[in-house]
């Protein structure tokens, strides 16, 4: 198993593949365990998702000039992953009950 750099997922979207066309929608990205600055809008200071239609991806928008290598972005295979994922988790009996 390999070990890549990707943005921080907090919301979980929806992946649709017609067998033509990919649409990711819904996810939420954060910034990715590097925080680097080049995700950064200059002056606003917020992040943006660039996506990748035609690829299948999304990722973090890079501000700097020549772009950066501190994380790449998601593939449509790898969101997918990830809602099988939490999908299975979801459907499990929790063992004990809820501190609280």
């Amino acid at each position: 198993m390999s070990r890549s750099r990707k943005p921080s997922v907090f919301q979980v979207g929806k992946v649709r593949d017609d067998g033509h066309t990919v649409v990711i929608s819904g996810w939420g990205l954060g910034l990715c365990a590097a925080a680097c600055a080049c995700h950064r809008h200059p002056s606003a200071g917020h992040l943006a998702i660039a996506e990748d239609q035609a690829g299948g991806s999304i990722g973090l928008v890079s501000f700097r000039e020549d772009g950066c290598d501190c994380c790449e972005p998601w593939t449509s295979e790898e969101l997918s992953a990830i809602l099988r994922d939490f999908q299975a988790l979801s459907g499990l009996a929790a063992q004990e009950p809820l501190a609280g």
